[in-house]
């Protein structure tokens, strides 16, 4: 049985955003319901530009209706120039995260955005108008995989099956997917001049140093928006201490927090294999 937050189940069993807005002012699906999730999102803009309503329809499991659901609490109020920069992260972020082999349910929800903005400013949608279909089974074209592995830093072909179902299916399009993995990675390249080596060769020095920055610029940010915050405690080789203040000290499901969360974030930014325990305040003083 899958290990959903709390909140993944109020967003599933009680969606508030469900429905159809008629001649919406955007409007995208995205996904297959022959063969797998689909979404379809509507938005209506008010005379400001601004996301005044949304409404989806979504076929798939616990995690896509609830994706969805989150995705239209992020993006309501916002101008499409604030809702284009939510990602698959914030949506899981948003849900106190998401069991790893449900990632491409809030990728969907990002898909579904990303497609509706594009349609609204009459430009091609790149991961489908120009991408090539590499998984068949699900219609996973090359591009969302290169998107995928380059924004969440994946480097096996189960990771990619979890964030966007491509290789899920037949399992012929493995190759190809790792093809795409290894290219993604060959051009990213060593790290510019000044920064920390890859993993392999990192010190812990520059290990402590890149947490740290992930810590204020990817994590800490999210759990803000709930009343939460994030204290690194210490580090020994590549395992992570860390402890949690504010609204997240006492929640249920902080351990879903620290783990799809806290350390997937560090595994994509800094290591893929960090391991993050969470420890009580009063052990982090001591």
């Amino acid at each position: 049985m899958w290990d959903y937050s709390e909140k993944v189940k109020q967003h599933f069993l009680q969606p508030q955003h469900v429905g159809e807005i008629e001649n919406p002012d955007l409007d995208a699906t995205v996904g297959n319901i022959v063969c797998g999730d689909a979404l379809r999102l509507m938005v209506r803009l008010d005379d400001q530009g601004r996301i005044r309503d949304a409404k989806f329809q979504t076929f798939g499991c616990a995690s896509a209706i609830a994706s969805s659901d989150a995705l239209i609490e992020l993006i309501r109020g916002k101008t499409i120039e604030e809702a284009e920069h939510i990602t698959n992260d914030d949506i899981a972020a948003y849900l106190d995260g998401l069991p790893e082999a449900k990632m491409h349910c809030s990728v969907m929800g990002m898909e579904a955005l990303q497609k509706a903005i594009a349609r609204f400013r009459h430009q091609p949608f790149e991961d489908e108008d120009q991408g090539q279909v590499v998984c068949r089974c699900f219609g996973v074209t090359d591009k969302l995989i290169e998107k995928v592995v380059r924004a969440e830093g994946l480097e096996t072909v189960e990771q990619v099956t979890h964030w966007t179902k491509a290789g899920g299916g037949c399992g012929g399009c493995h190759e190809k997917i790792q093809e795409i993995i290894d290219r993604v990675r060959a051009e990213a390249g060593p790290a510019p001049r000044g920064e920390a080596p890859a993993p392999s060769g990192m010190t812990n020095l520059q290990r402590i140093r890149r947490i740290e920055q992930a810590i204020e610029e990817e994590i800490r940010p999210v759990l803000h928006r709930d009343g939460g915050d994030v204290e690194l405690v210490d580090v020994v080789d590549r395992q992570v201490q860390v402890t949690l203040s504010g609204t997240c000290a006492h929640c249920g499901v902080r351990g879903v927090t620290l783990r799809d969360l806290v350390e997937q974030r560090l595994r994509a930014k800094v290591d893929p294999d960090i391991t993050v325990e969470g420890v009580a305040a009063h052990a982090a003083a001591e």
